[in-house]
Order: C-alpha cells, then structure tokens, then sequence
C-alpha cells in the first residue's frame, strides 16, 4: 500500500494528465451530433472521384430545400380562404337607416322626392351588402379564392376582390353617382352610410389555416425512388443537377439508418478512438516540443479547456441552425495560445480544433479550408497584442481572408456568382467583431488560470506602477540600475528572437528586494559610507544573497505573476558572492562556500539567462576606469565567459551561437553610453 501511495505521488502529475485526456475525449463525443458520416465525398459541379456507385438500398429523392419552399409558396397562394357572412347586419342596418333617413333629410324635399330618395339609398345598401362589406382590409391578391360560410355551412364560392372593402366611399358614391341626385343630396346620403353600416363579412381564421396547414402536410417531400442496385453515378461523371439531389439523398437516407440502436455503441466506440488520437497528437506535441508546458497541469488544462469550448460553441450553433455556423469565432483560439504561450503551438492546437469540428459541421472540406487558412493568418499577422490597432487590422485581415476564400468556393460549387447571398459576408464581419473578444477574455483567462500574457506584462512595465515608484524612492540606485538592464536585455532578447516584453518586465523587478536595506548595494550609496565595513565578510555575504528572498516575498505579496518572479529567483543563479567569499578567504578559520552562495535556481529560459548576463555586465560596467571599446570588449567576454564555466546556463534553451550575439549587444550598447568613438588607426 506504501509503495502503491509513493506511486501514485511520484505520478500524480501524468495520471491528471490521463484523466483530463480521457474526460475531454468523452465530453468532445457526447457533443458530436448523433448521426453516422456517409463515406463517399463528393462537392457539386466536380468529377465524382470513388468507383462506380450503386444504391445499396431502396430510397427515396428528396427534393432540394428551394423546391420545397416554392412548393409551399405555391400552396400558401392558392389556398382557399374562408369568410363568414353575417346576415342579421343588413336588417339592422335598414332599421337604423329608415330611423335617421327622416332626421337627416329636412321636410323642405316633397313626400315624392322623400319616398325616391329613400328608396334610391336602400338600393345601394342592399347591393353592397348582396357583395358583402369586409370588417378589415385583408392582405390577399385580388382574385383569391373564397369560400363564403354560414353558420359553418358553405353557401357559396367567390373571389376576394367582389367584397367590398372597410372604406366603402368609392363604392357609394359610384353607386350613388348613377341615380342622378344632387350634389348635396348624395353628400348627406353618402354621411348617412358611414354612420349607419356595419361588416357583415370576416375572416375565418381557424378554418383558412387548419386547411392551409392540411395542404401543407400533404405536399410530398420527395419526386420519386431509386431500386436497390441501380447505378447513381459514374466514376468521372460530373456531380450536378440531379445527380446531385440523388446522392445529397442517399446521404441523409445514409446516416439515418446508420445511426441505429444495434450500432450506436460501435460508431460511438469509433468516434472516441478518432477524438482520442487527435488529442493525442496535440499531447505529444507539447510533450516533445514544449516540454516547460506538458510539466504544468494548469496550462495543459488552459488548453484543453479552449478546445472544448470552441467544440462546445460550433456544437450549439450547429443545432440551431446550421447557416449561422461561420458566426463562431474559432480564430479566438489561436490568438488566445499565442498570447500566453507562441505561435508554432496556437497554430497546431487551432490544426487540431478545426480537425474536430470537421466531424460536427457540414460541408466539412470547404470549413476546415477557410478555418485553417484563417488560423494561419491569424498566427502571421497578430503581433504585440496588447497594441489595439494590430488587433484591429488583423481582425480586418481575417474577415478579408473568410470572405475572399469562401467567394472562391461558392463560384467552384454553384458554377457563377448569380445565387449568391450578401447575408453569409455579413456573417463573416460578425465573426471579425466576435473575434475582438478576445481582449477581454486574455483577462478572465490570466485571472482564472493564473497566467501573464503581454497585455499584463505591458501593464507591468509602467514605471509609475505602486512597487516600481516604491523602488525609485527607496533605491534611486537600483532603480537607475533596473532600468539600464531592462533596456540591454530588450536589445538583446530583440537580437536573438527571445520574448522582449518578459525580459524587460523580469528586468525591472528583479532587484527589488534591495528596498529592505538599500544602503548596503552600492549604487544606493551616496554618502560614500559603505555599512558593511562594520560587518564580518559572511553577515555582508548573507544581507546581499537575501535580497533575492526579500524579492520573492515582496512580489507575492504584490501579486506579480510567477513568469516575472522567476526573473528574480534567478538572476543570480548559483553563483558566488565573489567580492566577500575573497575577502573571508583571507581570514583564519574554516570557510563554508555555500555561505557565500546564492540559493538559485539557475537560468532556465532563454529570457532569465539574458537578465543574468546583462545585469552582471550592467553592474560590473561601473567599475570600467577610461573604458575604450577594447576594454568593453575584453570585459564583456570575461564576464558571460565565467558565467558559462560555472554552468549557469545548462538549464537554459540557448545556444552558444545566440550567447555570442547578446555579447555584440552588450558591447555595442555599453559602447554607445560610454560614448566611445570608433579607434582609427594612426
């Protein structure tokens, strides 16, 4: 059992590992859409590449998404619509017409002239109710169809446009027109109407839609079936027309009969091996290539967290639909990992995402084309994040490249540009603003996991920052200090391709752990009283070591991220306090070198060891007397060429070919602020 707990702790760190790989490939499937991949590719208006093909099977041909929707137009149009006609309207409306005929007409007209013009208005009445007076303007074409019903029971067929409308003053006057009365006559008779009139005619609405929905559901869905065993296609025969529609067919037959009870263990057993292998190839590839970040859990877990919420996201938009699916801003993922990690390693996890996703959308090829060249000019446009205007014009590069390639596409698949819809471009832009997100997301990310991109690095090397001012008031002299190396070690991280943003942030904090006794490093004394003339060579020894101990302290407790507080962990390595393990040499008594010692660790990134290398030239340049360029350079080489003897950067990925050119820097740069001209010969 103890040898079974000592296992599992010298493990833990690969069993997580294990575990995560294991829940994330499960998770990934359960997202995939439940349905079987038909395994013959084939893209419209291009040679059909597999052997002949024959049905395997009875099915049906399914008729395209534009002729089903035409069809239901058609339906939708020439449907019938019923009305109801209310025939207790019209005694009503001659009660009240014989009650305010006398009110409205003066006695001044003869009872001749009364009876005709009475009778003359109830004419017009009884044909515009004979027509039928609508209680609101529907919106049909004029010569629909119409049922006419009465208490449920059809009476009748007629067209829309014999009803007369809610204003019915054309029609009035018309008629009124033709009984030849006079101007005010037919004014006071026309008032009358429009006090009087009521609809008699109105929309059925239950029954219209429930025989429009009847219609519908009868309409067929498909034209025709193919026998088992007829030829569909020919190997070279071009895929279009309905050769198309047979084979889109015989897909969707395909993959609805695959997916059934009896195999859905097998294709869900498969679908587990192909996710597992992918992300298998993105482990080894940390593993073998960034080794610094397959030994950290939390970045592994960052990771593979991105992945899964790239799938997640393209998942949900896929089953709402579909069209929207190039809304999903996969190119987050790249800039995200190049933020926090480097471009070779964002471009191979994004290579990785679109191969997964090929399994979710449709259309697959054209997706996984456009995704991955977009990946790729998101990895070769985005530099300096933390800048907002490269984030924008990267942006504007990447939507630019959607739409380009996927113009390219639709002009392949439909043969010209004739069908082709502005909505999907705008899509694109949608996908570009999303894509800016990503600013705020580095920031819940960097909260969240724990981890430093540029943008906080950016932030970090404010000089007017809290700890930094801190540092100016304390120790001029460190800060002075600082600042010097953080711009020796920018140059030379520049030179050689290292990250300059981390170096001169690592730069500027690496020494601030002097602040606890700023007299006793030099460059803060400015009364000429050294105080470690009052110490033993050994109490001096341990106040300096300690400065790297108070630095760490100091930064926890400011919450500096780790990448910076490894600047001060090791920019001193292992190596001696030379200056008093001499001095204590020279006493009587035993001495114990590590006494002298710091504590380390060494360098262990191409940036720590440019911090160490440049501090120690920086410093140590104080005490050049009459420097010539000769003496710059005879110095610089002694410095680095000690620390290498003493094994300082065996931990470090740097070369010696990149050590030689920080030492150019250095000369070049220690030169330029002695101001030394160049020695002519005489």
């Amino acid at each position: 059992m103890k040898d079974f707990t000592n296992w599992l702790y010298k493990n833990h760190s690969l069993i997580y590992k294990v575990l995560l790989f294991i829940a994330t490939s499960f998770l990934i499937v359960y997202l995939f859409p439940k349905s079987g991949k038909f395994k013959y590719s084939f893209e419209k208006g291009k040679p059909w590449q597999s052997e002949n093909l024959y049905a395997p099977f009875d099915f049906a041909i399914k008729k395209a998404e534009e002729e089903i929707q035409q069809e239901q137009e058609t339906i939708e149009e020439n449907a019938l619509v019923y009305f109801d006609i209310d025939r207790s309207a019209l005694p009503e409306v001659i009660a009240d017409y014989e009650t305010q005929f006398s009110t409205v007409f003066s006695d001044s007209l003869s009872r001749l002239e009364k009876t005709l013009l009475f009778n003359n208005g109830l004419s017009v009445l009884n044909a515009m109710y004979s027509k039928g007076i609508l209680d609101k303007d529907y919106d049909y074409a004029e010569n629909r169809a119409v049922v006419l019903l009465e208490d449920r029971n059809q009476i009748g067929n007629t067209s829309y446009s014999n009803f007369i409308k809610p204003n019915f003053r054309t029609f009035a006057e018309e008629s009124i027109s033709e009984l030849n009365l006079s101007p005010e006559n037919a004014q006071k008779l026309v008032s009358l109407f429009f006090d009087i009139i009521k609809p008699n005619i109105s929309l059925n609405s239950s029954l219209t839609n429930n025989s429009l929905q009847e219609e519908l559901d009868n309409m067929s869905l498909v034209r025709g079936r193919i026998a088992q065993g007829t030829i569909i296609i020919s190997k070279g025969e071009v895929v279009e027309g309905d050769k198309f529609e047979i084979l889109k067919s015989l897909e969707s037959e395909y993959e609805s009969q695959i997916w059934s009870e009896a195999n859905y263990n097998w294709i869900i057993a498969a679908y587990t091996l192909l996710v597992a292998l992918t992300l298998l190839m993105l482990l080894l590839f940390i593993r073998k290539y960034r080794p610094e970040v397959f030994k950290n859990n939390t970045k592994v877990t960052f990771i593979f967290f991105n992945i899964l919420l790239m799938v997640l996201l393209t998942t949900l938009v896929v089953n709402y639909n579909s069209a929207y699916i190039y809304i999903v801003p996969i190119c987050i993922l790249p800039l995200v990992l190049k933020a926090f990690f480097d471009a070779r390693l964002g471009l191979f996890a994004h290579v990785i995402t679109v191969l997964l996703l090929g399994f979710v959308v449709a259309n697959n090829y054209e997706y996984m084309f456009l995704q991955i060249i977009a990946g790729i000019v998101t990895i070769l446009t985005v530099s300096e994040l933390y800048k907002r205007a490269n984030l924008f014009i990267s942006v504007g590069q990447i939507t630019l490249i959607y739409i380009v390639a996927y113009f390219a596409f639709f002009v392949i698949h439909e043969g010209g540009i004739d069908n082709l819809k502005l909505e999907t471009f705008v899509l694109f832009i949608l996908c570009g603003l999303a894509t800016l997100f990503v600013q705020p997301l580095i920031y819940a990310y960097e909260k969240l996991f724990g981890l430093v991109s540029d943008v906080s690095l950016l932030e970090l090397s404010d000089t007017n920052s809290k700890l930094l001012k801190e540092l100016s008031n304390k120790a001029p002299g460190t800060f002075h200090h600082s600042l010097n190396v953080a711009n020796l070690a920018e140059a030379s991280a520049n030179e050689i391709g290292a990250n300059a943003m981390l170096v001169r942030v690592g730069a500027l904090y690496h020494d601030i752990g002097k602040m606890k006794n700023p007299t006793f490093f030099t460059e803060n004394q400015a009364t000429g009283i050294n105080p470690h003339d009052e110490l033993s060579p050994k109490e001096s020894a341990a106040i300096i070591i300690n400065h790297v101990i108070d630095g760490i302290e100091m930064a926890k407790k400011y919450n500096l991220p780790d990448r910076v507080i490894d600047f001060i962990r090791t920019h001193h390595g292992t190596s001696l306090v030379y200056y008093f393990y001499s001095k204590e040499k020279g006493r009587d008594g035993g001495i114990n070198i590590n006494d002298f010692r710091y504590p380390g660790p060494s360098p262990f990134s191409k940036e720590t060891a440019i911090l160490m290398m440049c501090d120690s030239v920086e410093a140590a340049s104080k005490s050049l007397k009459e420097p010539t360029s000769a003496k710059i350079e005879v110095f610089v080489e002694n410095i680095i060429s000690k620390q290498i003897e003493n094994g300082q950067f065996l931990n470090a990925n740097i070369t010696f070919k990149e050590i030689q050119s920080i030492k150019k820097v250095l000369k070049h740069k220690l030169a330029n602020i002695y101001h030394l001209r160049i020695e002519y010969p005489e």
